[in-house]
C-alpha cells in the first residue's frame, strides 16, 4: 500500500469517527476483561451425570471437602443503657450519640410568720416540675429540651442547640439562661435557698438568641457573649417586642485553678453585663415586677389603660454585675452585685432610673460531703443500718435592694411600692442521696416605704420546707 492510499484510509477513519469508536470498544473490552479477571474464570459447563448404575465413591477420604465457611461480618457494638444519679441514658459505645432523660421535682410547704395579710394563705405548692431531654449527636452537637409543668410556670424553660467543636469555642442557639447572674446560672437543684436572692430580680432569666462561649486554659478563664431579643429585669420574654437586639456577656476566671494552691483553687471571680434598648407597649411594658422571698410583690411601676398612666421602657437599658464565689472543703461563699439602668417614659415625662441590689450567701457542710457551686454530692447515701446519714449543710444569706429615688412619685406610687428591701435568712439541707434533698429555711425581709401615710409596709417572715428529687 503506497503512502497516498494509507493517508486516504486513515483520513476516512477520522471522518467517519471509526477510530474513536474502535478505541471506545477496546476500552470497554479491557474493563470487562479486568472485571472478569477479578471475579475469576468463567464457570465451565458441567457434564451430564452418568447414566449407568455404577456406584459413586462416597468414601470421605476420597471425597472433596467443602470450602471453609466464611467468617461472619463484624457487627457494630451494642448501645449502652445506663441508669444512675445523672439520669437515664442510652448511648453508643463511643458516647458520640447519647439520649438522656432527666428531671427535677420540688414540692414546698410555705408558712408566713409575719406579713401573711399581704401574701395570702399558708400553702403547699408544686414549685417546679421539670422533665428534661438531652441528646448528643456525633459527639459534636448537644440538644436540650426543658419543660416546667408546675402551675404558673412558663412551659418551655430551655430549648436550644449547642455546637461544640472544641472546649474553647461553642455556639448555642435557642432559649436558655442568660449569661449574667451568678445565682441565676447556678443549677436549680444547688440553690442555697428555695427562692432567689434580691439581685437576681434585676438580671434576665431566660433569653432567646445566639451565644458564643468557651473555656480557656482548662477553665482558668471562661467567656460567654451573645445577641438576644432582650428581657425585662427578672423576665424571660420569648419574642422580640421592640425590634431591638440586646448584647449580653460574662467573663469568669478561676485564677488559681492550675496553681497547685489547694486553698485558693475554689476561688472564682467574674464580671457580667448587658447593653441594649427596650421600648415597651401597653401590652408589654418591658418593666419589672420585684418580689421578696415569699413571692409577695413589693415594687411595680404605675400602669393603667393609657400611656399617660402606664410607665413604659423607652430607650437604653444596661446592667453591670461583678460577682465572686469561693468553695473549698466544707465552706462555700457567694457574693453578687447588680446595677440595672433603664430609660422610662410616662406620657411626656422621661427619666433614666438605676436600681441596685447585692447579696452575700454562705454554706457550711457539717458532715458527709464538700461544698460546691454545682451542688453537694453526699459521700454516702442515707442508710441507718450501715451507719450512714447522708450529708447535712447549713446555709445563711443577707441581701438588699434599692430603688432609684427618682422613680417616686411620678413613675411609682410610694404608697404601694417600697423604695428598698433588706433580707436575711438561715436554713439547712439534708441530702439523703445524690438525688434527694430536704430543705428547711426561714427568711425575713424588711421594707422601706410602700405604705400609706408615708410608712413602711409590714415585714415578711416566711418559712419553707422543700422536698427535692432530681436525676
Amino acid at each position: 500500500m503506497n503512502d497516498s492510499i494509507r493517508r486516504a484510509w486513515f483520513s476516512g477513519l477520522f471522518r467517519r469517527q471509526t477510530l474513536p469508536r474502535v478505541l471506545l470498544t477496546l476500552s470497554c473490552l479491557t474493563l470487562a476483561g479486568g472485571a472478569a479477571a477479578q471475579q475469576g474464570p468463567a464457570p465451565q459447563p458441567q457434564a451430564d451425570p452418568p447414566k449407568d448404575d455404577t456406584p459413586r465413591d462416597i468414601n470421605p477420604a476420597t471425597t472433596t471437602a467443602p470450602p471453609p465457611a466464611a467468617e461472619p461480618a463484624t457487627t457494630a457494638p451494642a448501645p449502652v443503657i445506663n441508669a444512675g444519679p445523672g439520669g437515664f441514658t442510652i448511648s453508643s459505645a463511643d458516647k458520640h450519640y447519647q439520649l438522656k432523660l432527666r428531671g427535677v421535682l420540688q414540692a414546698d410547704a410555705r408558712y408566713f410568720a409575719e406579713g401573711k395579710e399581704r401574701n395570702g394563705n399558708n400553702t403547699f405548692l408544686l414549685r417546679r416540675f421539670q422533665p428534661a431531654l438531652d441528646a448528643t449527636v456525633a459527639g459534636l452537637v448537644d440538644v436540650r429540651f426543658l419543660l416546667d409543668l408546675a402551675p404558673n410556670a412558663q412551659p418551655v424553660q430551655d430549648g436550644y442547640v449547642d455546637i461544640h467543636p472544641a472546649r474553647e469555642f461553642r455556639i448555642r442557639v435557642g432559649k436558655f439562661k442568660a449569661p449574667v447572674g451568678l445565682e441565676r446560672l447556678q443549677p436549680t437543684t444547688a440553690l442555697m435557698f428555695p427562692e432567689f436572692a434580691l439581685p437576681t430580680s434585676l438580671v434576665p432569666n431566660r433569653e432567646v438568641g445566639i451565644q458564643f462561649s468557651g473555656d480557656i486554659a482548662g477553665g482558668v478563664l471562661s467567656y460567654a457573649v451573645g445577641a438576644f431579643n432582650g428581657s425585662p429585669d427578672g423576665g424571660a420574654a420569648d419574642l422580640n417586642v421592640d425590634d431591638n437586639v440586646e448584647l449580653e456577656g460574662r467573663l469568669f476566671s478561676h485564677p488559681f485553678r492550675k496553681s497547685g494552691l489547694g486553698l485558693l483553687e475554689g476561688l472564682g471571680l467574674g464580671i457580667a453585663g448587658t447593653v441594649g434598648s427596650e421600648y415597651g407597649t401597653l401590652g408589654a411594658t418591658q418593666e419589672p415586677t420585684l418580689r421578696a422571698e415569699g413571692q409577695q410583690t413589693f415594687f411595680t411601676y404605675l400602669s393603667g389603660a393609657t400611656t399617660d398612666v402606664t410607665v413604659l421602657a423607652s430607650g437604653r437599658h444596661y446592667r453591670f454585675s461583678p460577682q465572686a464565689y469561693y468553695f473549698s472543703g466544707p465552706l462555700g461563699v457567694m457574693a453578687e452585685y447588680v446595677s440595672s439602668t433603664q430609660d422610662v417614659r410616662r406620657g411626656g415625662e422621661e427619666a433614666r432610673l438605676t436600681n441596685t441590689a447585692w447579696q452575700l450567701s454562705a454554706s457550711y457542710v457539717l458532715f458527709g460531703g464538700k461544698a460546691s457551686y454545682e451542688g453537694l454530692k453526699p459521700e454516702q447515701a442515707l442508710s441507718p443500718a450501715a451507719g450512714h446519714w447522708g450529708a447535712v449543710e447549713l446555709v445563711g444569706r443577707y441581701s438588699g435592694l434599692r430603688i432609684d429615688p427618682n422613680a417616686f412619685p411620678l413613675f411609682a406610687d410610694p404608697a404601694r411600692s417600697a423604695n428598698g428591701a433588706q433580707s436575711w435568712g438561715f436554713g439547712a439541707h439534708w441530702y439523703l442521696s445524690d438525688n434527694t434533698r430536704i430543705t428547711f429555711t426561714g427568711e425575713r425581709t424588711a421594707f422601706t416605704g410602700g405604705a400609706a401615710e408615708g410608712g413602711s409596709r409590714p415585714a415578711e417572715f416566711v418559712f419553707f420546707n422543700r422536698v427535692q428529687v432530681y436525676f
